[in-house]
């Protein structure tokens, strides 16, 4: 179904703020804007967070892939995206004390919230971060709304950085996704005492020198051993991977063949 631009005024704002967009930390954050509310050129996306235990709505593939390195760092401790540049006085002043036309609404006049793409808690402190397609920033609007950003919350004393596609590590990307994947046992039907057991012996057979070279084997043994359903020992080795039990390199392209069974003669047994 296609989504339809709202209209921008006064009262859709106070609704925006009675509702809570824009505030709250962690699980409570709600963005200022959400996948239902405006259309994107590229892929939207609803994906759960780890830490933060809520949904994360993402206007972007870049913007998705950059989420994914932001959950696997150490150093990030909360994660909002689509956050909303609230000091309106502030900001507005700013653009025009640049020269830059602030963007308001051409039917009502009333100004449009302009949003950082993510707003980031870490170790060291908060960052905001604008993701835009390199091709984009050939656009001179795109510049201008880009500085007023940047102003903003050089303004606020805010560490603000800008991403493109050449900025993010992709293949590291879809390698957390793919270990998201399986970061919940519990969605496979495994319970915590079960869960712990079956990594435990994982664990256990995994640091056996035989496996060290057959991943295949070892998840064939697991899934025999406790009577599993295909592909689950590779799903308890990617959620051992995904909570950092065990080495994996996030930087290095998945060969699906490293997870093959290979007999003495180097033919895998699935044919």
């Amino acid at each position: 179904m296609a989504k339809h631009r709202r209209l921008w005024n006064e009262r859709t704002y106070q609704n925006y703020l009675h509702e809570g967009r824009g505030q709250g930390t962690g699980k409570d954050y709600k963005p200022w804007i959400s996948i239902q509310d405006f259309p994107s050129k590229g892929m939207v996306s609803r994906v759960k967070g780890n830490k933060t235990g809520r949904i994360h709505h993402f206007m972007s593939n870049l913007e998705l892939a950059f989420f994914f390195l932001l959950e696997w760092s150490d150093k990030v401790t909360d994660v909002r995206e689509q956050y909303p540049l609230l000091d309106m006085h502030r900001i507005i002043e700013l653009a025009e004390k640049a020269h830059i036309r602030y963007p308001y609404d051409p039917q009502s006049g009333f100004p449009y919230v302009m949003t950082s793409d993510f707003f980031i808690d870490t170790v060291n402190g908060t960052m905001a971060v604008a993701i835009k397609p390199e091709k984009e920033l050939e656009k001179l609007r795109i510049r201008e709304k880009l500085e007023i950003e940047r102003r903003y919350w050089n303004s606020k004393k805010t560490d603000w950085k800008l991403v493109t596609e050449n900025e993010i590590n992709t293949t590291k990307a879809r390698n957390i996704e793919w270990l998201t994947q399986a970061r919940d046992l519990g969605q496979f039907g495994i319970s915590e005492k079960q869960r712990e057991l079956y990594c435990g012996y994982f664990l256990m057979q995994y640091r056996e020198s035989t496996y060290l070279n057959s991943l295949g084997r070892l998840f064939q043994d697991i899934e025999h051993k406790f009577n599993l359903l295909p592909g689950m020992g590779l799903n308890i080795y990617k959620y051992l991977a995904y909570w950092k039990r065990i080495n994996f390199d996030v930087n290095k392209a998945i060969s699906y063949s490293d997870f093959l069974f290979r007999t003495s003669k180097g033919m895998t047994n699935d044919g």
